[in-house]
Parts: structure tokens; C-alpha cells; sequence
């Protein structure tokens, strides 16, 4: 899920405020951001895989860029914003998702969502700007299974598999100037400052990066191993 480290250590370079302020206030982050459940690293978080929701893949893969519009992102909610997009029509704007376009990478950079949990979360969004697209079916149920599952894997506070799912996103590409993984000298002053300070600035949000990069679900253990790894690759 969908991307917190990114926005997370780019902010802390740039030091430069979001585009639209506003929209990172904790009470616009808590009205917009409502947890759906813990994380879960083995398969992306939230319900099983294939049964994911439009509203539980943006709120805990999407948002991360959508929310505050890194790289140009359409906004969550901002029509003016969508129009173009919408014109599209739902089959290229699901292509493009799945494909990945500009800065977006395959699938929001989470390859355990479907092309039908890509479908929902399209049309969640685009309607949250004014379409009135039809959201495919999810399966109803949540297997118990599954969800005594999510706890004790976000207990792991796997630092890879939380990168992987929520941090690559940006740091990968280097969108938005995210020190991309391995770049020592992009890695330097952050890893300088310590552990401690990046985990705040991720905790409290910094820049265009919302607390928690957009993703209220996920733990400070969680936050912390992310942080570690990524850490770890440029040392």
C-alpha cells in the first residue's frame, strides 16, 4: 500500500510546502484518511486479495500521491482536477492504472491488486470528482482467517515488505526528488539527522507528505523498520 517513505524523505530535502496546505491539516487528513484496518504485509494490507475495496485501495495505496497531488496527481475529490481525466472514459483511465503513466507506476506500485481491484479504486475516485461510473461488485466477507492475520503480520514490522507496498512508489523513480534507494549522497543529510527524526517527520508529516504518508493505519513499529531499510540501502 499504496507510499509513505516517499513524500516522507523528498519533503525532508526540500523542505518545500505542499501545494495545497489545506489539504495536510490533521483534521482534513482524519475526514479524508479513515482507517480500514491494520496493515498487511503479505498481501497489500486490508481484505484478502481480489476482494479489496475501491475506497480500502485508495485510503491505504492511492492516497499517498492522490491526497496531496505529488507529481500531478489528481487530488482526491477535485473536479477541476479530474475533468480531463474523466473525458477519458473508466476502460482508459483503468488501463492507465494498471499500465502506469508519467510517474505512476504499475498498479500504484502494488502488483498484488487486481485489474478488478483496480477497477474499484478507479471509480471510487472518480467519482469522489463527479462521475458517476459503476464500482464492480467486491465479494461480500471477510475470511476470519485473514483478518487474525493482519495483526500479526504488521506486527513483523517487515521494513522491506512495508517499502515495498507503501515507500517504492516514489522512492524507486525518484518522483518528486524521493532519494531514490542505494543514492549515498541523496541519503547523507537524512541519515545524518537519525532514525528519530525521519520517524517524527514521518509520524507528524512534513511538506506535501500527510502524517503518516497518507496512511493512518500503519504503526510507528511499521514506520520505523520502513525507515531502517531504506536507511540500510544507502549505507
Amino acid at each position: 500500500m499504496p507510499i509513505f517513505g516517499i513524500i516522507l524523505l523528498v519533503q525532508l530535502v526540500t523542505g518545500r510546502p505542499g501545494a495545497d496546505p489545506d489539504a495536510l491539516k490533521p483534521e482534513a487528513v482524519s475526514a479524508r484518511l479513515q482507517p480500514v484496518a491494520r496493515l498487511e504485509v503479505g498481501s497489500g494490507g486490508g481484505t484478502t486479495a481480489g476482494a479489496r475495496s475501491g475506497e480500502e485501495i485508495v485510503k491505504t495505496v492511492c492516497a499517498a500521491c492522490h491526497q496531496a497531488g505529488v507529481a500531478n496527481a489528481p487530488k482526491i475529490g477535485v473536479k477541476a482536477a479530474w475533468a480531463p481525466h474523466l473525458k477519458m472514459g473508466l476502460n482508459a483511465l483503468v488501463a492507465s492504472a494498471i499500465k502506469g503513466k508519467g510517474a505512476m507506476p504499475p498498479k500504484g506500485g502494488n502488483p498484488s491488486l487486481t485489474d478488478e481491484e483496480m477497477t474499484r479504486a478507479v471509480v471510487y475516485m472518480a467519482n469522489l470528482a463527479g462521475a458517476g461510473f459503476k464500482e464492480p461488485a467486491a465479494p461480500k466477507g471477510k475470511p476470519a482467517a485473514a483478518a487474525a492475520g493482519q495483526k500479526s503480520a504488521a506486527s513483523g514490522a517487515d521494513g522491506k515488505a512495508v517499502y515495498d507496498k507503501t515507500c517504492t512508489v516514489c522512492h524507486t523513480a525518484g518522483v518528486a526528488n524521493a532519494p531514490k534507494p542505494g543514492d549515498k549522497a541523496a541519503w547523507a543529510p537524512r541519515i545524518k539527522s537519525g532514525t528519530d527524526a525521519l520517524l517524527q517527520s514521518v509520524i507528524k508529516g512534513k511538506g506535501a507528505m500527510p502524517p503518516k504518508a497518507g496512511n493512518p493505519s500503519l504503526s510507528d513499529a511499521e514506520i520505523r523498520a520502513a525507515i531502517d531499510f531504506m536507511v540500510s540501502q544507502s549505507k
